[in-house]
C-alpha cells in the first residue's frame, strides 16, 4: 500500500470515528483496524492520536479557507461577485443556499463540524475552532454584508450586528437540525429561502 495513500486513509478513518464517537472515545487500535493496518504501522505515519487530530484540523482549515464564503469575505473591498450577490434577495438566497449545501454535503466539512460539536466541551483548541467557524466568522460575514447594504442605501437600519444576527443565526440552527435529521434538508432549504426573502423585504420596506 502506498505510504501517501495510507496516511490519507488514516485521516479519513479517524475523522469518521471522531465525528461519531468523539476524539477521546476513539483509540489508535480502532483507527488502525478501520484502515486495515496494524497499530505499529499506523505509528509509522503518525506519532500519536493527537498528531492525527492536528493533521485533520489543518486539512479542514485549509478546505474551509478555500471554499467557505465566511472565511474570505472582505466587505470593505468587495469583489464584483460579492457586489452582485448582495444587491437582491434572489441572488443572495441562491448564494447562501449553495453555501449551506456545501457545508452539509462536503464530507470533510460536515464530519468535522459534527466532531467539533462533540468535542467543544472537552478540548479547548476545538472549542475555539468551533466558535470561529460556526459563530465568529459567520457573524463577521453577515455584519459586513449588512453594513455594506446600509452604506449603499439598500437597507435601512441602526444596528448592523443585530440585523446580522437576525439573518444568520436561524440559518445556523437549521444547519444543526440537518446534521441531526438529514431527511429534513428539503424543508430546511425552503425555510432558509423564505427567511432570506422576508429579511430583505423587512429592511427594504422602511426606505421604499
Amino acid at each position: 500500500m502506498d505510504r501517501g495513500n495510507t496516511k490519507q486513509e488514516i485521516l479519513e478513518a479517524a475523522l469518521d470515528l471522531f465525528s461519531v464517537q468523539g476524539f477521546e472515545a476513539t483509540s489508535i487500535s480502532q483507527i488502525a483496524s478501520a484502515v486495515g493496518i496494524r497499530k505499529a504501522s499506523l505509528y509509522s505515519h503518525f506519532e500519536s492520536k493527537q498528531a492525527i487530530l492536528d493533521a485533520i484540523v489543518k486539512d479542514v482549515l485549509e478546505q474551509y479557507a478555500a471554499h467557505s464564503i465566511f472565511a474570505r469575505a472582505d466587505w470593505e473591498n468587495p469583489s464584483d461577485t460579492m457586489e452582485k450577490q448582495a444587491q437582491d434577495s434572489d441572488t443572495a438566497t441562491q448564494m447562501l443556499l449553495g453555501q449551506i449545501r456545501y457545508l452539509l454535503h462536503d464530507p470533510h466539512i460536515s464530519k468535522a463540524r459534527k466532531m467539533l460539536v462533540m468535542e467543544q466541551f472537552q478540548n479547548p483548541e476545538l472549542a475555539n475552532l468551533q466558535t470561529k467557524q460556526n459563530y465568529t466568522d459567520v457573524m463577521q460575514y453577515f455584519t459586513g454584508l449588512v453594513k455594506h447594504l446600509i452604506r449603499n442605501g439598500v437597507f435601512a437600519g441602526e444596528d448592523p450586528e443585530i440585523m446580522a444576527a437576525q439573518l444568520c443565526l436561524p440559518i445556523s440552527t437549521w444547519i444543526n437540525l440537518c446534521d441531526r435529521e438529514p431527511d429534513r434538508e428539503t424543508e430546511v432549504m425552503e425555510l432558509v429561502s423564505r427567511h432570506i426573502q422576508q429579511f430583505f423585504r423587512v429592511y427594504r420596506s422602511s426606505i421604499e
